[in-house]
């Protein structure tokens, strides 16, 4: 049986971690920035500890359903309100990509703010609506869930979708390796 959205990212972030043991993930410190993700204060721009941290409380895309009216497919939902984490790096059967994710609130807020928009362009385009989770090696190609299918799909922005990568965005996870 397919883990959910949810068990497959945690099973990801694992791994994750798991492959920067002993050196441990690190990242430039901004107290400007703050998250829970930092294991530590330091001084602005010195390098520290950080690890993926489950949300509390879980944000949530209800205002953006509200200002667009349009149910967000749910996976999407899930995997954006999972976790507060800096940007995932993997290797997909396809190549290398990042995963994104959101290092704090304002982030959550960025995010929305810019799914809005991508949303509008879609929607200006007459183009059925895609929502972006990850970025690839390859310059004006991202990773979209297609809203209503929930589908992984590879998109060159302000097109329709290229290629359909896996028919559920925990099945895509499932295909990853961390790339630490």
């Amino acid at each position: 049986m397919a883990l959910t959205i949810s068990a497959q990212l945690d099973k990801f972030v694992s791994s994750y971690v798991e492959q920067a043991e002993g050196e441990g993930l690190k990242i430039a410190y901004d107290s400007e920035w703050p998250s829970p993700c930092y294991e530590t204060t330091a001084q602005d721009g010195e390098l520290v500890r950080w690890s993926p941290t489950l949300q509390s409380p879980v944000q949530s895309f209800s205002n953006v359903e509200e200002a667009l009216s349009l149910k967000l497919n749910p996976d999407y939902c899930e995997y954006f309100t999972r976790y507060y984490s800096d940007n995932l790096k993997a290797n997909a059967p396809q190549g290398r990509c990042e995963l994104l994710q959101v290092f704090n609130f304002e982030d959550f807020e960025r995010l929305q703010q810019n799914l809005i928009g991508h949303l509008l362009m879609k929607q200006r385009l007459r183009q059925a609506p895609t929502l972006f989770f990850g970025l690839t090696d390859e310059e004006d190609f991202i990773l979209t869930v297609v809203n209503e299918s929930g589908e992984v799909a590879l998109e060159q922005v302000g097109r329709e979708p290229a290629k359909i990568l896996a028919p559920s965005l925990a099945v895509f996870i499932e295909q990853l390796t961390p790339a630490i």
